[in-house]
């Protein structure tokens, strides 16, 4: 915690003082840099307009209301939709009547009152051992299945990537029923909560668990990753099974963007966020990033679409991030990290 209000600390010093120069766009990011920075240095390249970021993987909400209305960011991006709901809850967002946006980017995933917008979507989805794993379809339900007892690996329950998934069985079934579901859950569990969904993976290629819950577009990752070769062997050792009954398709949860409440330079910030949803932007995301874009003009990359057909579920991101903090209270009810 001292490590990161160090390091925002520092950081926040060149943004307030840029915040008035007129050509800078300042970014508040819950996204790793590596996955957003390789964009802001085209969108710079094309328009002269420079982007500056402070990356952080929490706080960041906090931070801007604490700043308020001195607060030097522009855009604030999320890695998930309950972040995007909650800025927006908070009053820290402003609506964005672009049309360009809102041509590029669909109505189910942006807010109603444009206050904040999709920008790459990523599914929920079951790493299963490609050698102990016959099946090659999967529900959400059945990993509660005691058939599955001991081989099951995830990260932290109250992860944002898990919370959106609970969030969206408790939108569908209830909070009773996802109780009971997330308890069965715990109990196939093979080792306690830790970790990312790489190491998931890991785990999987390690013989550790036989199934585990990621996120796409780490598959991608780890299948291309030259700096650690390794990776590539777990994502060999992997199949992508997309959960899906008829009470759910698979789960879905976009990383996003809102332009702040206070944005020092709205319109160089609207720029950035008109080539954030654009065709090009989307496909260097699709094609770098492994993600799905949310403009339905651009195709997913090679790698993706290996994986085979994924069939959203329909409920509306809204009321999925209606149920977070109650996903929150389940996962401490059940024990699930303990």
């Amino acid at each position: 915690m001292l490590r990161y209000l160090l390091a925002t600390c520092v950081l926040a010093l060149p943004l307030v003082g840029t915040a008035q120069a007129g050509e800078v766009v300042n970014i508040y990011s819950y996204r790793q840099p590596e996955l957003v920075q390789p964009l802001f240095d085209i969108f710079t390249k094309e328009t002269g307009i420079e982007v500056r970021m402070i990356y952080a993987e929490k706080g960041l909400i906090e931070r801007l209301q604490q700043e308020g209305p001195l607060s030097p960011a522009d855009i604030l991006l999320t890695s998930d939709v309950g972040r995007l709901v909650e800025a927006a809850n908070d009053g820290l967002a402003q609506p964005v009547d672009d049309a360009a946006i809102l041509a590029n980017i669909p109505a189910t995933l942006r807010d109603a009152g444009n206050q904040w917008f999709g920008l790459t979507m990523r599914a929920r989805v079951v790493y299963a051992s490609k050698e102990r794993v016959a099946q090659n379809a999967i529900t959400y339900e059945e990993l509660a299945d005691p058939k599955w007892k001991g081989k099951i690996c995830t990260r932290p329950g109250d992860h944002p990537y898990n919370l959106g998934l609970i969030a969206a069985m408790i939108a569908k079934r209830g909070e009773a029923d996802t109780k009971t579901w997330l308890a069965g859950l715990k109990a196939n569990l093979a080792n306690k909560p830790s970790g990312t969904d790489r190491s998931q993976a890991k785990s999987v290629y390690a013989g550790e668990c036989d199934l585990a819950l990621g996120n796409t577009y780490y598959v991608g990752l780890m299948a291309s990753d030259e700096k650690e070769p390794e990776q590539k062997e777990w994502a060999k050792s992997i199949k992508v099974l997309f959960p899906s009954s008829p009470a759910m398709g698979t789960n879905v949860n976009i990383s996003g963007m809102v332009l702040t409440k206070s944005a020092p330079d709205k319109a160089n910030a609207i720029k950035l966020m008109q080539y954030l949803s654009s065709p090009e932007a989307q496909k260097i995301y699709a094609d770098g990033n492994f993600e799905y874009p949310v403009n339905p003009a651009v195709q997913a990359s090679d790698i993706v679409e290996s994986w085979g057909t994924m069939t959203p579920d329909p409920m509306p991101l809204t009321e999925i991030a209606k149920n977070q903090a109650a996903a929150v209270r389940l996962v401490d009810e059940v024990g699930f990290n303990n």
